[in-house]
């Protein structure tokens, strides 16, 4: 135990090592939790990934969870997951899913499928987010298909905003909302209203579809649809936010439609033990405030109102002086970004970063316990700037590391 009390120092983030005992304080904080969200400071980072795979492999191993949420889309998780399994080459996962995706998750997808191999049922996982690519073919794709079958009347309202839709072909919201936002109001309007009347329509006419095609492919093809409405919104939002407007706290649709995947998760899985894999800003169980301004009601602030302590969080930041941080336009980069170095300043005061450095610990990797910590932390680090909030309210345990660099695996 170390002189900051709650807190104790681990021994590696190397997944592959076999002893996991040094993570045995994670069974009592978590006590009594089926869904942890497990966090990272800020994407690309070596540490991070790392650090996760190990907390997977104890919650799994240890704990008893079985299922695997990621911050990606229901129709990218389909794709990743019989690669996950074992089919196709071990270098194959840029041909299933889009740059960005591989970019976030394709180290810790990669551990996966080799962790896979010593078990005998493989972890699959679940897509709670919108796209990574922020399109909507693919979803709308499974959704005429499901249409065609039970409601051809339906599925013809469909064709005719396809072709607005396939307009939109970016890897990411840097390129997708930029193409939303050149289709011109009458067209983005359209397109809104029609798929509004669709997902209307496919809830009504619920009973009677489910008599056709049964509850798996109906429910299937309403998370679907579910998915093309609010990327569908979360396209208009972040068109206006790069166009410096935007109405406050937006973010918090795609929040909500992630928690209520979560949810839905929990509800249709027998024995549910889930781990969210996403930001710490996704996770967190408090509003979002950077510089004293709301941001967003996060997919952690609902799940912990609907799930009480059934929802616990575990964050990852890091004492380093630099972060990968996300530096964009970048018109020759696949994702519409590049990444960069940035330099960061020394851990504000009441940060737990600060905490860390000043108890000699800035070297070392750690795991606090905020239910057993005594220290009053009001920030932790976020990419490259610093949020406000209650940490031992936000999460309930934090997962520091010596440094953040870059994953070398990723290509933009």
């Amino acid at each position: 135990m170390s002189s900051l009390i709650g807190t104790v120092t681990l021994n590696t983030l190397d997944p592959s090592d076999p002893q996991l005992s040094d993570l045995e304080p994670l069974r009592e904080a978590l006590a009594g939790a089926h869904v942890v969200g497990v966090g990272e400071g800020a994407h690309f980072v070596e540490e991070f990934t790392l650090a996760r795979a190990r907390l997977v492999r104890y919650l799994v191993e240890e704990c008893g969870f079985t299922t695997l949420a990621l911050e990606c889309g229901h129709a990218e998780a389909a794709a990743i997951n019989p690669w996950l399994a074992g089919e196709g080459d071990d270098d194959g996962l840029p041909q299933l899913v889009g740059p960005l995706t591989v970019g976030v998750f394709g180290q810790l997808l990669r551990w996966l499928r080799d962790y896979n191999r010593s078990r005998p049922k493989p972890l699959q996982v679940n897509g709670v987010d919108l796209p990574n690519t922020l399109t909507l073919n693919s979803d709308l794709a499974r959704v005429d298909a499901y249409l065609a079958g039970v409601d051809p009347s339906a599925a013809a309202v469909l064709k005719d905003i396809l072709p607005s839709a396939g307009h939109i072909t970016g890897s990411s919201a840097v390129i997708s909302a930029p193409q939303w936002g050149a289709l011109g109001t009458a067209e983005q309007d359209a397109l809104t209203a029609g798929l509004a009347r669709l997902f209307l329509r496919l809830q009504a006419m619920g009973p009677l579809y489910i008599e056709q095609s049964g509850i798996d492919a109906y429910t299937t093809a309403r998370r679907h649809l579910s998915a093309a409405v609010h990327t569908d919104y979360q396209l208009r939002a972040m068109n206006a936010l790069f166009a410096g407007g935007g109405a406050p706290c937006d973010p918090s649709l795609r929040e909500h439609y992630m928690a209520a995947s979560v949810e839905d998760l929990v509800a249709t899985t027998v024995d549910a033990r889930i781990i969210v894999i996403a930001h710490n800003n996704h996770i967190q169980k408090t509003t979002v405030v950077f510089d004293g301004e709301l941001t967003a009601l996060p997919m952690g602030y609902y799940l912990a109102r609907n799930l009480g302590k059934g929802y616990r969080s575990i964050a990852l930041t890091h004492t380093g002086r630099h972060v990968p941080e996300m530096a964009f336009p970048a018109e020759k980069s696949p994702v519409g970004f590049t990444l960069e170095d940035v330099g960061l300043p020394t851990p504000p005061d009441g940060s737990i970063e600060k905490a860390l450095v000043n108890a000699g610990l800035g070297t070392s990797i750690t795991l606090t316990d905020l239910h057993v910590s005594t220290s009053p932390f009001s920030h932790v680090r976020s990419q490259s700037a610093v949020m406000d909030t209650d940490l031992s309210r936000a999460f309930d345990v934090v997962l520091s590391s010596p440094a953040a660099t870059r994953d070398n695996t990723v290509s933009f």
